[in-house]
């Protein structure tokens, strides 16, 4: 390789990396709940979701774009980590049928496609148009970096040294790592078999031998989808190391059986073309291991979670639909685990509608807020509450005693409540947004009365989470206490903004917007007050390891 084939090499990189980024952003604006809902659809049945990643992939023949597009939804939240799953599976049966379907160049489109989209972005107006011309850019960008880098890897296809290396190496481990480095090289797992299958036509080597080669060039593939998402978030991530743990677990499975069983033989026993017998060899791994690991395709997804593991700030920056924190729909246990589980996950849920609710009665006098990041953890909250549905519906299934059963009816009617809280956090924060019709206007009379109702409302949260929602009485007495204050805090603040009304200092519609405010903190403190009372008839005490242990990552800033 020249400087200049290095310089290509990592221009073509930039390229690939900006691209992604541009169709992955302009995926999050365009799409939406919309795309959402039907990528949902195609991707709720694991073999629905398998075939859509095949048919796409034989398509445009390249199972890394399917990966990468893959690894784009996910990172833009159209789809979930468990539906990439399927996807991936596909994608590796598909970029396997080569002459099946009519195979889309995509590179020499790309220019045509990423002009088309600069001219959508740069000359119209329509927000929506410029998102898809966001996407379209972003794809032929994208595409123009994958050409880039596959051009500077030519020389390497031509070297003597890789073709001698391929065709003389014995040791499978070292032919598997030849492999995938050859692939992970030229950006192509169906030109490094190309390769191969030209080399074994001339007769340079067997399918003994190609096969291990064939083995590490599936797990080479999968080094566009890991550039892919070097800007992206954890949970696109954890796509890319589902695709390698699909393959590399593949290789471990087919290495055991080639020296059980007579593979190899069965294959020339096919045809005597080396071409098609390094191609069926091809097509019978990524086909096997999809029907073997397609039962475990949620345990993938668990590998991925717990090589990658959930951080706080996810809640925040990478989307609101990943799993919950303490609770797994698939491993329940016992009635004691569920009830604890489901405690923690309340206290989860309590700290994000504590930092809305804080962050939007702030923002009523004239502190700074993040409007998206208070709309993400609004849709992690909603999300909470309706995993908590499916899981009280599997709970509900196990035995347990009256006292038990109280507990969980208890602790679901609790996350209700905590639900409601944050949709008056999000009546409120309207109050403050710029061009709201519900913007209130006059902040400066009522900063210090906000003020004190808000530090009231602390007291209140800070005792749910001090006593761990237990069902000590001299907690429910301090909040109720506090609710009867805030009720006569508000009622009192509502006759001051008529008055003010009266004495012409504010206009009228200021007046119906803050007496809707005290309304919607009125309600908070009555949700909490239904909280404390639910609380009281629970049986159960979380123990100080394990509050600490769910607390630990409820910080505010998360």
């Amino acid at each position: 390789m020249t400087f200049n084939n290095l310089l290509a090499l990592l221009g073509g990189l930039a390229l690939f990396l900006y691209g992604m980024h541009m169709m992955s952003a302009g995926l999050e604006q365009a799409a939406g709940d919309r795309m959402k809902a039907i990528l949902e659809k195609l991707t709720s049945n694991p073999f629905l979701g398998v075939i859509v990643g095949a048919v796409i992939t034989a398509i445009i023949q390249s199972s890394s774009a399917t990966t990468v597009m893959v690894v784009g939804f996910v990172n833009s939240q159209l789809m979930t980590l468990n539906q990439a799953v399927w996807i991936i599976m596909g994608a590796n049966i598909g970029t396997t049928i080569t002459g099946q379907l009519i195979a889309l160049d995509a590179s020499k489109i790309a220019p045509l496609v990423a002009i088309f989209g600069v001219v959508m972005v740069t000359f119209m107006k329509n927000k929506k148009v410029n998102a898809f011309g966001e996407i379209l850019a972003g794809l032929g960008i994208l595409f123009i970096g994958m050409d880039m880098m596959k051009n500077a890897m030519v020389p390497l296809q031509q070297s003597e040294a890789f073709i001698h290396a391929m065709t003389t190496i014995s040791n499978p481990v070292l032919a598997i790592l030849l492999g995938a480095g050859f692939t992970a090289l030229i950006q192509s797992s169906s030109a490094s078999v190309g390769i191969l299958q030209a080399l074994a036509i001339s007769g340079l080597i067997p399918l003994s031998s190609a096969i291990y080669i064939i083995f590490g060039q599936n797990i080479g593939t999968c080094i566009t989808a890991v550039l892919a998402s070097l800007g992206a978030n954890r949970n696109a991530k954890r796509t890319t190391i589902i695709h390698l743990s699909f393959n590399i677990i593949g290789t471990i499975v087919f290495l055991i059986f080639v020296h059980l069983v007579p593979f190899v033989s069965w294959m020339e026993t096919i045809t005597s073309n080396p071409a098609a017998q390094i191609a069926n060899t091809h097509t019978a791994f990524n086909i096997v291991t999809t029907l073997l690991l397609l039962p475990f395709g949620n345990k993938l997804a668990k590998l991925a979670q717990l090589i990658l593991p959930i951080k706080p700030e996810e809640i925040e920056d990478a989307g609101y639909n990943i799993p919950l924190t303490f609770i797994d729909e698939d491993n329940i246990g016992s009635v004691p685990i569920a009830i604890s589980s489901l405690r923690k996950e309340a206290l989860a849920m309590l700290k994000l509608t504590e930092t809305n609710l804080q962050e939007s009665m702030q923002a009523l006098y004239g502190e700074p807020f993040k409007l998206d990041k208070i709309n993400k953890r609004e849709k992690r909250i909603d999300f909470i509450n309706y995993e908590i549905t499916n899981y009280m519906s599997k709970v509900s299934s196990l035995k347990m005693n009256e006292s038990d059963s109280t507990t969980c009816n208890a602790l679901y009617k609790c996350f209700a409540d905590i639900e409601r809280i944050g949709d008056h956090a999000i009546n409120i924060i309207q109050y403050a947004i710029d061009g709201s019709e519900y913007k209130l206007s006059s902040s400066e009379w009522i900063k210090d009365e906000i003020k004190q109702l808000e530090e009231l409302l602390e007291k209140s949260f800070a005792l749910l989470f001090t006593y761990r929602l237990d069902s000590q009485n001299d907690c429910y007495e301090k909040i109720e206490r506090i609710e009867d204050r805030i009720d006569e805090l508000t009622a009192n603040y509502r006759q001051k903004q008529i008055e003010r009304l009266y004495e012409e200092k504010i206009n009228a519609k200021d007046c119906v917007i803050y007496s809707e405010i005290m309304t919607d903190i009125e309600r908070v403190s009555d949700h909490i007050m239904n909280i404390i009372q639910e609380c009281k008839r629970c049986n159960f005490t979380l123990s100080d390891e394990l509050f600490e242990s769910g607390i630990a990552a409820l910080n505010p800033a998360s």
